[in-house]
């Protein structure tokens, strides 16, 4: 069992940045995959990034590759999102989720609450 919970989420302007923690509890944090998805009013939940057990291999969905960094320290529990030249469209709740490792929502187990984040133009 995994209990994660995000955090770092808040309101910037265009071009800033912004860094997600996501904090892991539980035993088998390391067997998991980390993902970040996220979900605007009015949309279906959405990949972000995804960054395997090991940190070795990482991968991004083509609207934020470039611009968001995924990392994950095992040693800690924590899985991290840094952001970089944030656009409006970037808006929505960001949810950090461990599973097996795809793109799919549904191949997470287990999900965060959501952290909100606002991008203003």
């Amino acid at each position: 069992q995994v209990q994660l919970a995000e955090s770092g989420g808040g309101l910037v302007q265009a071009g800033g940045s912004l860094r997600l923690s996501c904090a892991a509890s539980g035993r088998f944090f390391s067997n998991y995959a980390l993902g970040w998805f996220r979900q605007a009013p009015g949309k279906e939940r959405e990949f972000v990034a995804l960054i395997t057990w090991d940190g070795n291999s990482t991968y991004y969905a083509a609207s934020v590759k470039g611009r968001f960094t995924i990392s994950r320290d095992n040693a800690n529990n924590m899985g991290y999102l840094q952001m970089n030249n944030l656009k409006p469209e970037d808006t929505a709740v960001y949810y950090c989720a461990a599973g097996v490792g795809d793109t799919g929502p549904h191949e997470y187990d287990y999900w965060g609450q959501g952290t909100q984040v606002t991008v203003s133009s």
